[in-house]
C-alpha cells in the first residue's frame, strides 16, 4: 500500500474516531444504571431514579442533534482538520466532569455535551472521506463510521464486564484523547483548500493523498475535476494553460456544461439541493434508507440488549450482551471488506430482506416459546450481523458519495440531524411499544421495515461503486425516471 492510501485510511480512522466514542458511550449506560441504582454502592450523592436513568441513556442522542447542527459550521470555516479537533473536544471534556462529580444532573448535562463530539463525526466523516477517497476504495472507506461504532460498543461492553467504575473512566477519556489526536494529524481537504482560494495548498494535498508528486499530472488532472466542482469554471483556465490543446478540448467540455455549473454557482446550498433533479432525487432516496435504518430496530435492542437477553435467558445475559456486540462487530467489518467489490445496492437488499426473516422469526418464537431460549439468541445474533453487513453500513456509504460537492456538508447535516432525531424518538418509544404490543410486536414491526426497505433499495437505489461523482449523478436521475 502506497503512502497515498495510507493517509487515506488514516483520514478515514480520524474523521470516523467520533463514532467509536459514540458507541463506547451510548452502551456505557447498561453497565453503569444498576450501579447508580444502588442505595450502598453508588458513586453519587442519591441514588438514580427512573426518569434520569432514561435521560442518562437518551440525552446524547440531543446532543448529537446540536454537534450536528455547528459541524458544518465549523468545517467550513477552521477547516476538516481544525474543525474535528475542537468538535472532538466536548467528549473528553464530559468524561472529565463525569469523573469528578457525584451530582446524577451535572453526569446528565456531560451526557449531553459528550453527544455533541458524536453527532458531529457523522457529519464531518462522509463530507471529508468523500472528498479524499479514490472512487475505487471509497466505499470501505465510507463504512468506517460504523465499523468503528460498533467497534465502541464492543469495547465498551467487554470494559464494562471487567473493570471498575473508576478505571473505566479513565479509559473513556483517554480513547476520546486519542481521537483529537488523530484528527489533529490529518492532512486537510483539498476541497476546503480550494475554497479558501489556495490553489497551492489543494496541489500539495492531492499530492500527499495520492502519493505522488505535486507536479504529477494526476495532481493536475484531479485538482480541474475539483475546480470544475467547486469554483466558477472560468479558474479551470490556470491548471491547464501551458497545453493549448488540451485547453481547447477543455473549453469545448465547459461550453456543453457551461449552463449547469452557472446555475450551482450562483445557488445557494439550501435551494441547489432541493431545485436540481439528481441533488433532490438523492436526498429522497439517502434519508429513506437512513431513516429505515433506524426504524428496523437496532438502536433500542442496543440500549436495552441486556434488558432482551434477560427476558431470555437471565442466566446467561452478560455473555450474550457481549456476543451480541461482536456479531454487530464482524457484521459491519463485512462491509468494509465487500462494499467495493460485491457493490452497495445488493448489500442493501440482501441485508433488509434478511432482517425482515430473522425479526418475523424471532417475535413467532418469542410469541409462540416453542424452541429453547438458545434458538431466540442465536436468532437475535443473526438479526445483527444481517443488520450490519448492509442495511446498517450502506447508507452512511450513500452519504459519503451521493452528492456533489456544492450540497454535501448542507445534506449530511440535514440527514445526521434527522438520524439522532429518530435515534431519540426510537429509544424513547420502545418500552411503550413493548407495553402495547409485546417484545415480540415490536419485533414484527422492526421486520416489517425490513421488508420495505428491501423492495425500495430494489426500485430506487443505483448501484454507485466505483463511478465518478459525475456518474452518481446521472444514475440517481436515471433511476428516478424508472
Amino acid at each position: 500500500m502506497n503512502v497515498g492510501r495510507l493517509r487515506q485510511f488514516h483520514t478515514a480512522l480520524a474523521a470516523a474516531a467520533g463514532s467509536l466514542i459514540m458507541g463506547l458511550m451510548n452502551v456505557w449506560p447498561s453497565y453503569t444504571s444498576e450501579l447508580y441504582f444502588s442505595n450502598t454502592t453508588t458513586p453519587l450523592s442519591a441514588p438514580m431514579t427512573k426518569a434520569e436513568e432514561s435521560l442518562l441513556g437518551s440525552l446524547p442522542s440531543l446532543g448529537a442533534m446540536c454537534g450536528c447542527a455547528i459541524a458544518g459550521v465549523l468545517i467550513n470555516s477552521l477547516g476538516r482538520r481544525y474543525g474535528g479537533v475542537v468538535l472532538s473536544l466536548p467528549v473528553f471534556l464530559a468524561w472529565v466532569i463525569i469523573s469528578m462529580t457525584s451530582s446524577i444532573r451535572v453526569i446528565l448535562a456531560a451526557r449531553f455535551l459528550a453527544g455533541i463530539s458524536g453527532g458531529a463525526s457523522l457529519v464531518l466523516a462522509p463530507i471529508f472521506i468523500s472528498e479524499v477517497a479514490e472512487d475505487s476504495i471509497r466505499g470501505t472507506l465510507a463504512s468506517s463510521s460504523m465499523f468503528l461504532y460498533c467497534s465502541g460498543t464492543l469495547l465498551s461492553y467487554i470494559i464494562g464486564w471487567a473493570l471498575t467504575y473508576r478505571i473505566i473512566l479513565f479509559f473513556m477519556m483517554g480513547f476520546s484523547l486519542a481521537a483529537t489526536v488523530l484528527i489533529f494529524l490529518v492532512v486537510e481537504s483539498p476541497v476546503y483548500f480550494l475554497r479558501q482560494n489556495r490553489e497551492e495548498d489543494a496541489k500539495l494535498s492531492i499530492a500527499k493523498y495520492r502519493g505522488v508528486p505535486v507536479t504529477s499530472m494526476l495532481v493536475l488532472d484531479e485538482l480541474a475535476k475539483l475546480k470544475q466542482l467547486v469554483m466558477p469554471s472560468v479558474q479551470l483556465v490556470s491548471v491547464i494553460e501551458t497545453d493549448p490543446k488540451a485547453l481547447e478540448a477543455e473549453k469545448e467540455k465547459l461550453n456543453s456544461e457551461e449552463n449547469d455549473q452557472e446555475v450551482q454557482q450562483s445557488t445557494p446550498s439550501f435551494k441547489l439541493l432541493f431545485v436540481q433533479p439528481a441533488s433532490r432525487w438523492a436526498f429522497t432516496v439517502v434519508i429513506t434508507v437512513i431513516s429505515m435504518q433506524v426504524l428496523m430496530g437496532i438502536v433500542p435492542v442496543q440500549v436495552y440488549a441486556k434488558t432482551v437477553f434477560t427476558e431470555t435467558d437471565p442466566s446467561k445475559a452478560d455473555m450474550y450482551t457481549v456476543l451480541f456486540a461482536v456479531f454487530l462487530f464482524f457484521g459491519t467489518g463485512v462491509t468494509g471488506v465487500v462494499a467495493d467489490k460485491a457493490g452497495r445496492r445488493v448489500l442493501l437488499i440482501a441485508s433488509s430482506a434478511l432482517v425482515f426473516v430473522c425479526m418475523i422469526a424471532l417475535g413467532y418464537l418469542m410469541q409462540s416459546k416453542i424452541a429453547p431460549p438458545i434458538i431466540t439468541v442465536l436468532l437475535i445474533l443473526a438479526y445483527c450481523f444481517a443488520f450490519m453487513f448492509g442495511a446498517g453500513s450502506i447508507p452512511y456509504v450513500l452519504l459519503a458519495e451521493a452528492f456533489i460537492p456544492e450540497v454535501q456538508n448542507l445534506a449530511s447535516m440535514i440527514i445526521i440531524e434527522w438520524v439522532w432525531f429518530l435515534n431519540f424518538a426510537i429509544i424513547a418509544v420502545f418500552p411503550y411499544m413493548i407495553s402495547a404490543f409485546g417484545i415480540y410486536g415490536s419485533f414484527y414491526i422492526f421486520g416489517t421495515m425490513g421488508l420495505i426497505n428491501a423492495i425500495f433499495a430494489y426500485m430506487y437505489v443505483p448501484e454507485t461503486k466505483g463511478l465518478s461523482n459525475a456518474q452518481i449523478q446521472d444514475l440517481f436521475l436515471s433511476r428516478k425516471r424508472r
